[in-house]
């Protein structure tokens, strides 16, 4: 009910001033309208500029100096001096099961990735780290 009285009072005000607009149509096309050729301007020119990465990725050299300065950084190694290459996280470098996980988040952190459980798992040394890196394209 509601919507056939705001339906009908639209029609009567489009009727009220339908006669109006038809009697002043041709003055207002002759001064509100503009020429086309009044529109038109030089179309902008697109410049589009596509930037890529490296398509080898990471090589294994800066993968292991990042890994091995990210320990240099970590507190709970028992001697800065032993990390090599192909140090062990626990044997080596005397840290714990949370130490490690700790060292593969700060891994994900430093290459921005993420590592999976199951993956994560298995990288208990320097050299397994630096292996897993260097195989995920999307590390960087």
């Amino acid at each position: 009910m509601f919507r056939t009285a705001v339906l009908r009072s639209a029609a009567a005000a489009t009727r009220a001033i339908r006669p109006a607009v038809q009697q002043s149509a041709p003055l207002a096309r002759r001064s509100l309208v503009a020429p086309r050729s009044a529109f038109r301007t030089a179309a902008p020119k697109a410049i589009s500029v596509r930037m890529y990465s490296s398509a080898t990725g990471l090589n294994q050299q800066e993968v292991e100096g990042r890994i091995m300065a990210l320990l240099q950084g970590f507190d709970k190694v028992n001697d800065p001096a032993n990390i090599k290459p192909n140090a062990h996280f626990a044997n080596d470098l005397g840290l714990d099961s949370l130490d490690t996980v700790e060292v593969v988040m700060a891994i994900e952190e430093e290459f921005s990735i993420e590592i999976p459980d199951k993956d994560a798992d298995t990288i208990h040394s320097i050299d397994k780290a630096v292996e897993y890196i260097v195989s995920q394209p999307d590390a960087h």
